[in-house]
C-alpha cells in the first residue's frame, strides 16, 4: 500500500474496526485517538479540549462567514480573532498534513478527507451500516445502553455531521466527497476490509 487511506464513518459501522485492520494487514500507522494527543502535544491546548470541541459545533454558517471575512482580508491578525474551537482545528489539521507527509497511514475521522482532499495519494471511504447493525455493535462493543439506543446513535452521527459541516462547509457522508462508500451491516467487517483493500491497491 502506497497511499493514504481516510475513513470517514457513522457512529458504531465498524469504521474504526476496519481501519485498523487495514493498516496491519499493510503495516502502514493507524491514526485515531492518536492525532489528538499529538495535536495537543504539538499546540499546548488540552487533550480534554479536542474531545469536547466535536460536541460544540453546531453550524456552519457562521464559521463559514467567519473563514470568508478571513480570505477577504476583513480580518486582520486572523490567527487570534480565531474562536478556540477553530484554532483546535487548525492544530489537528496540520498534525494529519505532517502525517501525510510521512507516508502511507489510515487516518479515521477528524475531517481528515477534507484536509487531505487536494493530494493524489489518497484514497477517500465513508462506512455506513444499517441500524440493527449499529446498536448491535454499540451495545456489545461501547457498552451502550439498551434504552433509547437508536436515539443516542443518531445523536453521535449528528455530531460529526455538524463537526464536519461547521469546519468544512461540506456536508457529512455526502456520496460524491469519498472515493468509495461501503455498507458494512451488508458485506461484514471482514468482508469489507478485503473489499476496501482490493479497491486502494488498484486505486490509480
Amino acid at each position: 500500500m502506497n497511499k493514504i487511506l481516510t475513513i470517514s464513518r457513522q457512529y458504531s459501522s465498524g469504521g474504526r474496526e476496519i481501519g485498523q485492520k487495514l493498516a496491519e494487514l499493510w503495516g502502514i500507522p493507524f491514526y485515531d485517538n492518536e492525532l489528538i494527543t499529538r495535536a495537543a502535544e504539538e499546540s499546548g491546548y488540552a487533550v480534554e479540549a479536542f474531545q469536547s470541541a466535536e460536541s460544540r459545533a453546531t453550524s456552519s454558517l457562521l464559521y463559514s462567514i467567519a473563514r470568508g471575512m478571513v480570505t477577504s482580508g476583513n480580518i486582520h491578525n486572523t490567527f487570534n480573532n480565531l474562536t478556540l474551537d477553530d484554532r483546535l482545528y487548525m492544530a489537528q489539521a496540520d498534525i494529519i498534513r505532517k502525517l501525510a507527509d510521512e507516508g502511507p497511514c489510515v487516518i479515521v475521522g477528524r475531517c481528515a478527507d477534507y484536509i487531505l482532499g487536494k493530494r493524489k495519494d489518497v484514497v477517500h471511504v465513508f462506512v455506513m451500516a444499517d441500524m440493527e447493525f449499529r446498536k448491535e455493535r454499540a451495545m456489545r462493543i461501547d457498552g451502550m445502553p439498551e434504552t433509547k439506543i437508536e436515539e443516542n446513535i443518531l445523536k453521535m452521527d449528528k455530531r460529526r455531521y455538524n463537526y464536519y459541516n461547521f469546519h468544512t462547509g461540506e456536508k457529512w457522508g455526502k456520496a460524491e466527497n469519498y472515493s468509495l462508500c461501503i455498507n458494512s451491516g451488508k458485506v461484514g467487517i471482514d468482508n469489507a476490509v478485503q473489499v476496501i483493500k482490493a479497491y486502494c491497491e488498484s486505486y490509480k
